[in-house]
């Protein structure tokens, strides 16, 4: 795993999660980025990412690779974030969700440096 997504999945985990933010044009992107995906300058800050976002697709892994066949099946969440970004995560809480449905943002670690973004349902 990438020292970048473990970074950025503890920050999730210690409820501080971050996107990036040119300076220069507005754009909102992920990390690991040095520079703008829309504008190309280098001027980008961390900025505090909500931990509410809307579901904007789901689906269902039916077959998954072994290090998750048992947890198969299980709802993966694509969800959109008021700042503009988007993030892919295993649902957790639910055993599905609809377009348009809140979800929170959250992360898990399985002790082996092996993190995993999730989401749950708002309530």
């Amino acid at each position: 795993m990438q020292r970048w997504f473990i970074d950025f999945a503890e920050r999730i985990d210690d409820g501080d999660p971050i996107y990036l933010a040119c300076e220069e044009c507005g754009q909102a992107a992920l990390p690991p980025r040095t520079v703008c995906p829309e504008c190309s300058s280098r001027a980008l800050e961390e900025r505090s990412l909500s931990e509410t976002a809307t579901v904007t697709a789901a689906t269902t892994i039916y077959s998954s690779t072994p290090r998750y066949a048992d947890e198969t099946p299980y709802t993966i969440v694509v969800a959109t974030f008021e700042e503009g970004v988007r993030l892919t995560g295993q649902l957790r809480g639910a055993d599905e969700v609809e377009r348009g449905d809140d979800v929170l943002l959250d992360a898990e670690s399985d002790g082996d440096g092996h993190w995993l973004v999730t989401f749950t349902p708002s309530t």
